[in-house]
């Protein structure tokens, strides 16, 4: 592995910690009712740093905006050295980093969007399915350049962790939608809008069902697939924790914060996991080359 594709694979995993952020404090804002709380875009309050204007929930809007930006420089960056640099790197690198570049100019729009037009439900979902789509496409992009593999997985687990993956963020995205046209809040104050509400947890069964079935039939299978347990014991008890906080969040009644923010936490965390896995491949087995000489190919020297 050369030196540059090693650096722009630490890189691509540290963009998977900024964007699970990203994610995360999207989610805290939208808890803490601060999408407006910078009534402005880009700036806020006219300036790239409000001061007198900081409090909590411009804060968190602010650092929104900032981590958002960050990502956006790096992905250019990264871009960049993969253009300059592709004879040294994977043939599809330049391509799905421009990709990538592109996307996260639409995310930035889709920003721009959520705060000009006083937060729709269908932006602000849409928003959250560009930010799942790019956690996804950064995980698996940090899997090949770090661990490229060399050999075929096995023929079912590609589609496995495909569909484990899509119900995942299928999820999320109903979950965004109940919860940017506060659907239920209505249906557990009033009985007002609870279709959203039942929708989404009528879903989280098969959803989490697809996903235990992928780590399960991985265990079950033996050779590389139970070798992937660290990784799949953890997607095990990310779905259980998940189902966890989503029944806590309704019998709290969504008045506890830090429960809704971290059952999206946990969301975004499965997405960045089983995109992982699902690009994983097998190492090339290791087997030295014996040397062998064909004595008929060789004359005697004489000095």
């Amino acid at each position: 592995m050369s030196p540059i594709r090693r650096r722009l694979g630490f890189l691509a995993a540290h963009l998977v910690v900024a964007l699970v952020a990203l994610v995360v404090i999207g989610g805290a804002t939208r808890v803490m009712e601060a999408g407006l709380a910078c009534p402005d875009w880009p700036l806020c309050f006219g300036t790239l740093l409000p001061g007198r204007q900081m409090n909590l929930q411009v804060f968190l809007e602010w650092f929104h905006r900032l981590d958002a930006f960050v990502v956006g420089v790096a992905l250019l960056v990264m871009a960049v050295v993969a253009f300059l640099r592709r004879r040294l790197l994977p043939g599809w690198l330049p391509s799905l980093a421009m990709v990538l570049v592109l996307l996260v100019a639409l995310q930035g729009g889709l920003g721009a969007l959520t705060v000009l037009d006083l937060l729709p439900s269908g932006i602000v979902t849409a928003h959250l399915a560009m930010a799942l789509t790019l956690v996804a496409l950064l995980s698996g992009l940090t899997q090949r350049l770090l661990h490229p593999g060399g050999e075929a997985a096995p023929v079912w687990w590609t589609p496995l962790a495909g569909l484990a993956l899509l119900a995942v963020v299928a999820q999320s995205l109903l979950g965004a939608l109940m919860a940017t046209s506060w659907a239920a809040q209505r249906c557990l104050a009033a009985g007002d809008g609870c279709r959203w509400l039942i929708l989404h947890r009528n879903a989280a069964v098969p959803a989490a069902g697809l996903v235990l079935l992928f780590v399960f039939s991985a265990l079950l299978a033996g050779g590389w697939s139970r070798r992937q347990w660290p990784y799949l014991i953890p997607v095990a008890i990310l779905v259980t924790c998940q189902v966890g906080l989503g029944v806590g969040t309704l019998r709290l009644g969504l008045s506890q914060p830090l429960v809704t923010v971290a059952h999206q936490l946990v969301a975004a965390l499965l997405v960045a996991v089983l995109a992982s896995l699902l690009v994983r491949r097998p190492d090339v087995p290791f087997s030295p080359m014996p040397v062998v000489l064909d004595e008929s190919s060789l004359e005697p020297c004489h000095g």
